[in-house]
């Protein structure tokens, strides 16, 4: 295996963990996730939401012909994390000392690499990319 196909990987492995780590704390109901989706006035359905389109998404990275999708709905679901701790949550949350956030911007990184690096396979658009 290459350097570049290991970087890839990386790229991969580090936002599904990130990912669906969270989803025992979403799924479980756990005060933290429950406190985040109530603040932004969607509990339960956004955290339900949420973990369901980042467990397919952590799926789709891994299918090569699905990396783009799974990194897109990464990149969606982070954006949204992300633009809720800049306007209603804070940066920390829950006296997590910014954990949260932190870990948002790497999966988005992470995402918005391997879209960038998948794109020419997006449907209709890739061609033009």
């Amino acid at each position: 295996m290459n350097i570049q196909k290991i970087g890839i990987f990386a790229l991969k492995a580090i936002a599904a963990i990130i990912m669906l780590q969270t989803l025992t704390f979403k799924f479980s109901g756990a005060p933290e996730s429950v406190y985040i989706f109530t603040t932004m006035g969607i509990e339960p359905w956004g955290r339900y939401g949420s973990g369901i389109v980042e467990g397919l998404a952590s799926i789709l990275l891994f299918i090569p012909r699905t990396t783009w999708l799974g990194a897109m709905l990464g990149c969606g679901v982070m954006a949204g994390a992300l633009i809720s701790h800049l306007t209603k949550l804070g940066i920390v949350v829950m006296g997590d000392g910014g954990q949260l956030f932190g870990l948002a911007i790497v999966t988005f990184t992470c995402c918005g690499i391997l879209l960038l690096l998948n794109r020419k396979q997006i449907p209709i658009i890739g061609k033009f990319l």
